[in-house]
């Protein structure tokens, strides 16, 4: 029986559970591969865990900004599928917990941590009261200790919205918002710095951040069209996500797949003009080798596949074109922090390790479990929001 046929929301014990166990299964095969990978070499494994986390970091960043946006906005059409896009939200905040593998690594990724390094720059040693190890990790629980508090109670009135179907919870909702956009824009830029910018300690870039939460928006929604996907298939709120939701979700790919475009062309274009040898050796060190190659496709993998397929009505509204543009992206912009990240340590090309995939299925298996674990005690949509009804007959124009 279909979980939604009850109308209470609710999924059904068993499908949770088999869920919850196929990854909590992926979770301890990746962490035993990362356990066995980093004894046997560690700076591979903590290289390819921060790519790995900060990918599933900018899911729940992307997540926690479009669920603040539809609290503003007081949007109809994404009510149904609302609850799912908390669920995602709430993965944010066990990035504390994923990120302590990088607090024991510092010496592995950051140059930063070598004195000789500092000592040898002006420059350098003009961060280094920044760039200090214990500022660097109380920084980061201090990012996400502002997340946390903002998002647990977002979670908080929407859960209670459920029970007291009042309009109330909506307005605290809202009010948590404002706030919290800023929170997220201003406070992931400074994390973007941090966890990948002083990678390369002497780069500069203004507009660095918004590259990143532009990585992490593309993520969310496609992430989100996934998962809605997954639910039809299993014959789980395959009625209240139609095809008009999925239209919209198409939309919002689409317009930020052009928001990254956006945000690299004018980073590159702010660097190119400028032309500071602080600022040009980010592209000069991702030209050696066959990292050439990534460089000059990056633009065409990232933008015009995407844009000329999902620039049109139909395709939007064909469920199989957005499920393979959502993979497609998922998987482009893991290069794209790859690309960020490796060619420190890689100077003439990629060196794919099975470390990278092990990496990845951990966090996202430990994310996902935490995702999954809110449909146990909450319902699947929240029940309790007065424009329900107005979602579940949403039509685009």
């Amino acid at each position: 029986m279909s979980a939604t046929t009850t109308h209470n929301y609710q999924l059904e014990s068993a499908r949770w559970s088999t869920g919850r166990n196929v990854l909590a299964l992926a979770a301890l095969i990746s962490i035993v591969a990362c356990i066995a990978g980093y004894i046997q070499d560690p700076d591979r494994f903590f290289r390819s865990y921060l790519v790995a986390f900060t990918y599933a970091c900018a899911i729940g960043l992307g997540a926690f900004f479009f669920v603040m946006v539809q609290f503003l906005s007081g949007s109809a059409w994404s009510v149904t599928m609302r609850r799912i896009m908390e669920n995602i939200m709430i993965t944010l905040p066990v990035g504390a917990l994923l990120f302590v593998p990088i607090a024991f690594g510092l010496n592995h990724i950051y140059p930063w941590t070598n004195p000789t390094l500092i000592n040898s720059s002006q420059l350098l040693r003009a961060k280094s009261g920044f760039l200090v190890d214990k500022f660097f990790i109380a920084r980061t629980y201090g990012y996400f200790a502002l997340w946390s508090i903002w998002i647990f109670a977002l979670c908080r009135q929407s859960i209670k919205a459920d029970d007291k179907r009042s309009i109330q919870q909506m307005r605290v909702a809202s009010r948590w918002s404002a706030p919290g956009l800023f929170l997220v824009v201003a406070v992931g830029t400074l994390a973007a710095y941090d966890w990948l910018m002083t990678v390369e300690p002497s780069w500069y870039s203004t507009i660095f951040g918004l590259y990143y939460l532009a990585d992490g928006a593309v993520l969310f929604f496609s992430v989100m069209i996934l998962i809605c996907l997954g639910f039809r298939k299993a014959g789980v709120l395959d009625k209240e996500i139609n095809i008009e939701h999925y239209h919209d979700l198409g939309k919002w790919l689409f317009a930020m797949t052009c928001f990254y475009t956006y945000i690299g062309f004018s980073q590159f274009l702010l660097i190119w003009y400028a032309n500071l040898p602080d600022e040009t050796q980010f592209y000069r060190h991702r030209m050696p080798g066959t990292w050439l190659y990534i460089s000059l496709s990056l633009p065409f993998i990232r933008f015009f596949i995407p844009f000329f397929t999902l620039i049109s009505r139909p395709a939007k509204r064909n469920l199989k074109i957005i499920g393979f543009m959502a993979v497609w992206s998922l998987i482009v912009v893991y290069l794209d922090l790859y690309w960020i990240v490796m060619p420190v340590f890689y100077p003439n090309g990629p060196q794919i390790h099975w470390l990278d995939f092990a990496t990845l299925g951990a966090v996202v298996s430990i994310a996902g479990l935490v995702f999954w674990s809110r449909f146990r005690r909450h319902a699947m949509v929240p029940v309790g929001d007065l424009r329900l009804e107005q979602s579940l007959h949403f039509e685009n124009a």
